[in-house]
């Protein structure tokens, strides 16, 4: 199938053709056709599968026919759960729409609001936006909403998980009723489904992947090591293979801080992205990684979330999650756009409950390896930096279950779901 096939105009034929893509992805080959008919959409894909374009493109094309109207008010908003995924959402949607007289913006906190109001004043098509800035703003009456055709909430499950049901809920009292609804979620939880039921009305199913399934061509294994010699067994696994990008989680800020540190110090050049960072160090530290001034980036779930990085060759998971769909999230981050990749996990004996709720969901052994001097028992004493750090028990270590229940939701619930 082609791009041409999908019913997409001309001005959007030629920016796609531009940026090099040639066939549509899984989930634009089903997305883009059934937005085009104006329906809602609830869709599962994994990262790396071309769901921003899925969205992207039908909406510019909608909005495009649409009347024009003078004061650019907001006719398209997207929520992220992160910095980063909006940026590089907002970047896609410019390219996109290179060809269309359709003006983009992009606000999230942690930088200046001024320029971000300069442009919101001058007029916006397509808002790419993270919940609290763009409440902020909203409450700032520097722009409304009271335009918007089209909603679109990408990476819903991180959304819930890092406790915006609230937000969204309030963003949703804020906007038309009458509208366009796109929900893009890696998985399907209940918690999803239920969010689902109060604002998508009939939508349509659109599976990419296989719920909660990683990317198959993703090499996956496990190094039984105790705690003590992760730091060593990871420096050496870098050095000696000679890993040029690799991408580290850790559950804290502070471990990735500490790892950080330690990696540079042993020669590996290394930088942290966590939400304790100022914007500014966040896009540098993913900038030289990008470029390879930078071999490791050492990162906590929230902060990689929605993180772009072609052809990332390695995942290291130096702390397994304790939930285990944020294991998928991870080594979703290599293997994408159908390149192969590589995700291995230290895990200590204490981690062993989180391996077992990982492999079940997963539906898969992990393959375990061994290096000799590492082995289970042979480093018992836990060095002082390497104890759990009690002042950083921040939600990126143990978190429980969030209550997304849709409350005092009152727009109307969807009927059921039709699936393609």
């Amino acid at each position: 199938m082609s791009f041409i096939s999908l019913g997409l105009s001309e001005p959007l034929l030629k920016a796609v053709a531009k940026k090099g893509y040639e066939q549509p992805s899984p989930i634009q080959e089903k997305a883009i056709p059934v937005i085009l008919e104006r329906k809602d959409v609830l869709a599962s894909a994994q990262t790396g599968t071309g769901k921003t374009a899925g969205f992207a493109l039908p909406m510019l094309q909608l909005l495009a026919q649409g009347q024009s109207l003078r004061n650019r008010p907001v006719r398209a908003l997207i929520l992220t759960p992160t910095r980063e995924l909006a940026a590089q959402v907002y970047a896609e949607i410019k390219e996109y729409s290179i060809f269309l007289d359709i003006k983009t913006a992009v606000i999230f906190g942690g930088v200046n609001q001024r320029p971000q109001v300069a442009t919101l004043r001058s007029g916006v098509d397509v808002l790419v936006a993270t919940p609290g800035r763009l409440l902020d703003l909203h409450n700032q009456r520097v722009f409304n909403l009271d335009k918007v055709e089209f909603f679109v909430l990408d990476e819903a499950d991180r959304m819930l998980d890092m406790g915006f049901l609230r937000d969204i809920k309030k963003v949703l009292s804020i906007i038309p009723a009458k509208r366009q609804n796109l929900l893009f979620s890696a998985t399907f939880s209940r918690e999803i489904k239920q969010l689902a039921n109060t604002f998508l009305h009939n939508p349509v199913l659109v599976e990419a992947t296989p719920e909660n399934t990683t990317v198959e061509k993703i090499e996956q294994s496990v190094y039984r090591v105790d705690k003590s010699a992760k730091t060593s067994l990871v420096t050496k696994l870098i050095s000696e293979g000679n890993w040029q990008q690799v991408l580290i989680f850790t559950r804290t800020k502070h471990g990735a801080n500490r790892l950080a540190e330690k990696l540079s110090k042993s020669g590996v050049e290394a930088a942290a992205i966590h939400g304790n960072k100022s914007q500014g160090a966040r896009t540098k530290a993913l900038a030289d990684f990008k470029t390879g001034s930078v071999r490791v980036l050492v990162a906590t779930d929230i902060a990689a979330r929605g993180l772009d990085i072609p052809l990332l060759p390695h995942v290291i998971n130096f702390e397994l999650p304790n939930v285990p769909e944020d294991y998928v999230h991870r080594i979703g981050r290599t293997g994408r756009a159908g390149n192969s990749g590589e995700a291995l996990s230290l895990v200590s004996t204490d981690e062993l409950d989180f391996l077992r709720g990982i492999e079940k969901l997963i539906g898969l052994r992990l393959q375990n390896k061994t290096v000799e001097g590492f082995e289970v028992g042979t480093h018992k004493e836990v060095e002082s930096d390497e104890r759990p750090d009690r002042r950083n028990n921040n939600r990126n270590t143990l978190r429980k279950p969030r209550n997304t229940s849709s409350g005092g939701e009152s727009k109307p619930k969807s009927r059921g779901f039709t699936r393609r």
